[in-house]
């Protein structure tokens, strides 16, 4: 294997990269970590491709920036179908494989997947595997049968070396049922603390936001009931942002659902919010709800907080530690419970949770302690690697 005088070589492969930022939390985790672990001494290679939704492409002038500013290189292949087939990145796989000393391949049921792992496994490279949840399983899970004989298929051509990292003990309870024979690692993903939060007055009302993918899993349709359950007794009076992007068709849906509710005075939809935008949406919430029925992580919680927010999460994420911490609640994702929730924590003193879980995710979830956890697991594997490769005869 070869590596850098710097430190390791490690392949992130990905099926979308930044600025895709409309993929959510997987695009910003392999964004967030290749740039930790590359200011940390790391060569960094990302390969992925110029996917940006489902018609829309990545200019390279975009993705030289993004690689310049992380201080790591972008090897990109053109979309030509789907969300991530690309042949040129296919193409480019043994090459860029071979370099590694480590390959860090993201996500599961997605075109690089199988060609990463049977390119790891000729080349006799470890792999570090992140699933970014898509191992486990709700009660409307898509296509279970397909996903089925897709894992059976990984299963087969995985690489020697592999294992798999999950976020939470959640996840790697669910991964280890599918993949029994892998190590696991458990290392959370890391969030941005800002230097300093802005927040902006309360009014009469409870601000409540949401923020993320809009998709079924997300539990949305329920946060929308207990609005309208809180609006028909006034009491605490509350509005609602959602900040996020989704499918069409699914976005329709949840706006003919409003109308329905007939709250569409006090809920507001802003579509996918970056940068400054973001900051702002945080600076004008008072309390974050994540109503999701199923979630290896939930970012957004970890944001919500790093922002000095309190957040109510449903029993699908794994954030049971918020009332731990008196920084928020952790509740059962139904209409009535999310509504009696946002009632409980509109007498809090929020200011004070807020502040409580932005200490939390200082001292856990930055990305320099998350970087180095990933740099010290990968060290480990390649000198596993080495050290099985020496043993072997010949």
């Amino acid at each position: 294997m070869n590596r850098s005088a710097a430190g390791p070589n490690i392949l992130q492969i990905s099926p979308q990269f930044a600025p895709a930022w409309r993929y959510g939390g997987l695009v910003e985790a392999v964004y967030n970590l290749s740039r930790e672990i590359a200011a940390e001494g790391a060569a960094v290679r990302v390969l992925t491709t110029d996917a940006d939704g489902p018609r829309e492409s990545i200019p390279r002038a975009a993705l030289d920036a993004i690689a310049k500013e992380g201080g790591f290189e972008v090897r990109c292949g053109r979309r030509v179908a789907g969300n991530s087939v690309s042949p040129r990145m296919l193409r480019a796989m043994a090459a860029e494989v071979k370099w590694a000393d480590l390959v860090h391949l993201h996500a599961v049921y997605s075109f690089p997947t199988i060609p990463a792992m049977i390119a790891a496994r000729i080349l006799d490279r470890p792999m570090l595997w992140s699933p970014h949840g898509a191992l486990q399983r709700w009660a409307r899970t898509r296509r279970p049968r397909l996903k089925a004989a897709w894992e059976q298929v990984c299963r087969v051509v995985a690489p020697r070396r592999i294992a798999i990292h999950a976020t939470s003990a959640k996840e790697a309870n669910e991964s280890r049922a599918r993949f029994p024979g892998a190590a696991l690692f458990v290392i959370p993903n890391g969030v941005e603390i800002p230097d300093s939060i802005e927040r902006t007055a309360r009014g009469a009302a409870l601000r409540v936001g949401f923020i993320g993918r809009l998709d079924e899993k997300k539990g949305i349709e329920n946060l929308l009931a207990a609005i309208a359950i809180l609006r028909e007794r006034s009491a605490p009076p509350v509005t609602l942002a959602i900040a996020g992007a989704g499918e069409a068709a699914y976005e329709a849906s949840l706006r003919r659902r409003i109308d329905e509710l007939g709250i569409g005075g006090i809920v507001t939809m802003l579509g996918v919010v970056r940068g400054e935008d973001k900051t702002r949406f945080f600076a004008n919430q008072d309390v974050i709800v994540v109503p999701s029925y199923t979630e290896n992580f939930g970012i957004v919680v970890a944001e919500s907080l790093a922002h000095g927010i309190p957040v109510i999460a449903s029993r699908g994420t794994p954030w049971a530690e918020l009332e731990v911490k008196v920084c928020g609640l952790w509740v059962d994702n139904d209409p009535a419970k999310l509504a009696e929730s946002i009632a409980k924590i509109a007498s809090e003193t929020l200011d004070e949770m807020g502040m409580r879980g932005r200490r939390w995710m200082a001292e856990k979830y930055s990305w320099t302690s998350v970087g180095t956890s990933f740099l010290n697991v990968y060290r480990q594997m390649i000198a596993c690697a080495r050290l099985t490769a020496m043993a072997l005869p010949g």
